[in-house]
C-alpha cells in the first residue's frame, strides 16, 4: 500500500489530473475508498495534500 502512496502523492503533486482520475488510475473501485486509505497513510486528505503545493 505504500507505493500507491507514494504514486498518488506523485501524480498529485506533479499532474493536473482529478482525485477520481488518479483514483481509477490506481485501481480503484470508487474515489472515496482511495481518498479514506490516502488520509489513514499520509494523514492528510489528497486535496490537502495537494493544496500544499500551491
Amino acid at each position: 500500500m505504500r507505493r500507491v502512496v507514494d504514486i498518488a502523492k506523485e501524480k498529485l503533486s506533479t499532474t493536473d489530473l482529478t482525485i477520481n482520475e488518479i483514483a481509477y488510475a490506481l485501481e480503484f473501485d470508487l474515489p472515496q475508498s482511495f481518498t479514506k486509505m490516502f488520509k489513514s497513510k499520509a494523514n492528510l486528505s489528497p486535496v490537502t495534500f495537494r493544496e500544499s503545493f500551491n
